[in-house]
């Protein structure tokens, strides 16, 4: 088993929410814990849906010794809901947190008590001064709900002045779109590290879906090229690693603080790439 940290790894895992899925996520967790990654995140769902299984797998995580960062949606809760959170959170020894302004719960209209991520990082600030270090999202490109690129860049700014310590990205595929981004927020004097999140192309057709909604933009000759292979996934799987991992050498290369794996709970793919970027592969179970 390799021993040696990957620099700056960070991976994305989500809750599941059957059996099989939990054995799923947990022979994954075997995988990529090789990789001595530098902290886990564990997603919050819309409304906290997931509230237990968040924790549960940030504990999971941690009984690995790796550090288990949860996710935490402000929207459509209440100060009281999120400060018992926090302190449940800190009373098991967490100290890093995501701080998000999250989706409503599907039929529900009220915003609660933070319309913005801004506010949330802010109360976690105020109610427990110093304990978490606090994460936050980052859009190269925009947030999908956004109509103007400088506004944007506000909003992510009143975050950090909230009291942010770092940021991942949501996925891109154009590393010019990042760099641009760190640029104008450097200008902005927004200094917190700005860590690319990096999506493994695992299908193409559920890559475009995904993307949309997230306002990410594939670049028309990949879509081009993926097109061309038509249900042959065997080669669209060699083409995405391809794609992404020169794209990470490049974000590396030129800067990045790290790379942030959406594992989506898979392994083959982020082992892959990390083994192309660092020469190390995990072991298998």
């Amino acid at each position: 088993m390799n021993t040696q940290p990957c620099p700056g790894l960070s991976l994305e895992y989500f809750p599941p929410k059957s059996e099989s899925g939990v054995e799923q996520l947990n022979k994954t967790r075997m995988q990529l814990a090789a990789l001595c990654p530098e902290f886990c995140s564990v997603t919050f769902g819309a409304g906290g849906s997931t509230r237990q299984g968040t924790l549960d797998t940030v504990l999971a995580i941690r009984e690995q010794g790796l550090n288990g960062a949860p996710h935490l949606s402000g929207i459509g809760a209440s100060e009281q809901q999120i400060r018992e959170i926090i302190e449940q959170y800190r009373g098991h020894g967490i100290n890093k947190i995501i701080a998000l302004r999250g989706d409503l719960p599907s039929g529900t209209v009220e915003s609660g008590a933070f319309r913005y991520a801004a506010e949330l990082v802010a109360f976690i600030r105020e109610t427990t001064s110093d304990w978490f270090e606090i994460g936050v999202a980052a859009y190269p490109e925009a947030h999908p709900q956004s109509h103007n690129y400088d506004q944007d860049i506000l909003h992510f700014k009143a975050k950090v002045d909230a009291g942010a310590h770092l940021a991942i990205t949501q996925y891109f595929f154009n590393p010019d779109a990042y760099f641009h981004f760190v640029d104008s927020c450097r200008k902005l004097n927004i200094n917190i590290p700005i860590i690319p999140g990096i999506m493994p192309i695992l299908g193409f057709s559920r890559l475009q879906r995904f993307s949309e909604l997230c306002g990410t933009e594939i670049p028309r000759w990949v879509t081009r090229r993926m097109e061309s292979y038509g249900d042959d996934m065997a080669s669209v799987r060699a083409f995405g690693l391809d794609v992404v991992t020169a794209m990470c050498e490049r974000l590396l290369s030129q800067g990045a603080p790290g790379l942030h794996f959406y594992t989506m709970n898979r392994a083959s793919l982020t082992t892959e790439i990390c083994q192309r970027l660092y020469g190390k592969r995990p072991a298998t179970t």
